[in-house]
């Protein structure tokens, strides 16, 4: 009888010592909260935010604001919308592997996409400069070129070919040949096909073209020594390749021997290939957008998301198709 008492009073004991050490760590919890600056505390709920959208922008959902026309017709400048992260796969760290995703990329489908012209500084640099970003509430950017603008690290696209196909641009639409087919297929006859619609602007009329090949052929011209002057002829400069087209084309036809320069015209005539593991991005504002036809084909491990919705402004709210 006296063991059992003596158990039960060293447990009671046991038990007043342990609640009255919680007791005092929680009276030391509180007054140090009480004693922290108003500043500390906005401080630290700042970092802690910060921190936790940097881990959803890197691991599940992106924001991202629209910053030229290059899309305009589906996103307009100052667009915010939400990029998916997870259905590609996202990175593990800032230009680090990719984790696996539960699809590739599909055609037509809008994309975010390393800019293929953009020189990274490291993984540590661009997580420093996207939380810098952040936590000055988009105020600060430390990713700046020699000029002081702000470099270009990500770009918004639909990507309009993918692996096994092959693009041409012919006068700016867009052809497809696809995989086991002799016949090319116009982008808009695709959509008529398939449903699948989404806008195409053109700022170059059908009817300025002619012209635009002339003034290519007057270049040519002009670099054999044929003529010394040029046309005068106003062409939109993102829609410079039916000027190099036919540039190109006379040049191929008048030195048959330049095997670069054939080699260039046959490209142009034949049209991109797309291997397996890249996609043919393009925007949708045709003659206003640098895209894959000036740097080639993305590779999928360049690919970071697919746009869902637009969010803000609330007038355009909805899904991005």
């Amino acid at each position: 009888m006296d063991a059992k008492t003596d158990f039960l009073a060293s447990l009671e004991s046991f038990t007043e010592r342990a609640l009255t050490r919680r007791k005092k760590r929680r009276l030391a919890q509180k007054m140090k909260q009480q004693a922290k600056h108003w500043i500390r505390d906005w401080a630290e709920a700042i970092l802690w935010a910060v921190c936790m959208v940097l881990l959803i922008n890197q691991y599940l959902f992106q924001m991202y604001r629209i910053p030229s026309g290059s899309m305009s017709g589906t996103l307009e400048i100052g667009d915010m919308i939400f990029v998916d992260k997870i259905v590609y796969g996202p990175e593990l760290l800032p230009g680090v592997a990719k984790m696996p995703g539960f699809r590739r990329t599909s055609r037509g489908e809008v994309v975010v996409f390393e800019n293929p012209a953009y020189l990274s500084k490291g993984p540590i640099f661009t997580i420093l400069q996207q939380f810098v970003y952040m936590a000055t509430l988009t105020l600060v950017d430390i990713d700046l070129d020699e000029a002081g603008q702000p470099r270009v690290h990500y770009l918004i696209k639909r990507a309009v070919g993918v692996g096994g196909d092959t693009v041409r641009v012919v006068d700016g639409e867009v052809g497809f040949l696809f995989r086991g087919e002799s016949e090319w297929t116009s982008e808009r006859d695709y959509q008529k096909a398939t449903g699948f619609q989404y806008p195409l602007r053109r700022m170059v009329k059908p009817e300025d073209y002619p012209s635009i090949r002339r003034a290519g052929v007057a270049r040519a011209e002009v670099e054999m020594g044929i003529r010394t002057d040029m046309p005068s002829v106003r062409y939109n400069q993102y829609d410079d390749k039916a000027f190099n087209a036919s540039l190109v084309a006379e040049l191929a036809s008048a030195y048959p021997h330049d095997a670069r320069t054939v080699a260039e015209d046959r490209m142009i005539r034949s049209g991109w290939y797309i291997p397996e593991d890249r996609v043919f991005p393009m925007g949708d504002n045709r003659d206003n957008s640098k895209d894959a036809r000036w740097f080639g084909a993305v590779s999928l491990d360049k690919v970071l998301g697919h746009a869902l919705f637009v969010y803000w402004p609330l007038g355009r709210l909805g899904g991005i198709r």
